[in-house]
């Protein structure tokens, strides 16, 4: 069934076409979709109103091209969240009917980087812990977590604990209560240490948050770098009209 002429750019009812027979699964998730050629034929579009098309659902995350492979039909997004509130990854999973998890990579203790001197305000005599850990949802790594924390801000025996909430290690005193984070995202395609752990295919887009997590006195206690897979999350946020 060929495109139907309407008033929008062809390119664009491609695009609600493609969407429409991924949702009724025409093409289902990691299949290889038919070559420009037959889906061009079959569209009644020409091929270059198509590469458009596929271009943008490409940069949407709901195709992706491998070369000299083909195309292929990206899985949906199981987790979905805004960040508006800070919500944990783990709560994310359980929202999904699923189980949530964590392996540690290495947790350590050094002194502060000029980074680190930057960011915290702190001094080369202070220290910083390093945690480094993989979240899973049903036993598979979803995220890869980097979180950095002046020692100063967690109890003493926290290296000795072989599992702890962060956020609760650093409230756990009754003196720091996190108040709000400032979050960065960015897009990124292969990273050479978050994807392996990851189990990524190379294709596999990754979404990289930078979270700076303050305090009620506008103090940085601790920030995150976290490698999500885009294929397994998506997120959203409700701006309104001021």
């Amino acid at each position: 069934m060929t495109i139907k002429s309407d008033h929008r750019a062809l390119y664009l009812q491609v695009i609600d076409r493609m969407k429409q027979d991924i949702a009724a699964g025409v093409y289902k998730e990691k299949e290889k979709l038919p070559s420009e050629f037959e889906l061009s034929k079959t569209l009644g579009v020409s091929r270059a109103t198509l590469r458009e098309a596929l271009r943008l659902l490409e940069e949407d995350n709901i195709i992706v091209r491998r070369h000299g492979v083909g195309t292929f039909v990206n899985s949906k997004p199981l987790f979905s969240s805004g960040i508006e509130q800070l919500t944990s990854v783990s709560d994310m999973i359980r929202q999904a009917g699923m189980e949530p998890g964590a392996i540690y990579l290495s947790t350590s203790e050094g002194l502060s980087s000029e980074e680190d001197i930057k960011r915290f305000h702190c001094t080369g005599d202070d220290t910083i812990i390093t945690i480094e850990r993989v979240r899973t949802a049903n036993s598979d790594p979803v995220v890869y977590c980097i979180d950095k924390v002046p020692s100063a801000y967690l109890p003493t025996d926290f290296l000795k604990r072989t599992e702890s909430s962060i956020f609760k290690a650093i409230e756990e005193s009754g003196d720091i209560h996190i108040s709000y984070a400032v979050t960065f995202i960015d897009p990124t395609g292969y990273h050479e240490d978050a994807s392996p752990i990851l189990e990524c295919e190379p294709e596999t887009a990754l979404l990289v948050l930078k979270q700076l997590h303050y305090d009620e006195d506008d103090r940085l206690v601790l920030y995150s770098k976290n490698y999500f897979r885009a294929d397994k999350f998506s997120f959203h946020v409700v701006r309104k009209r001021m």
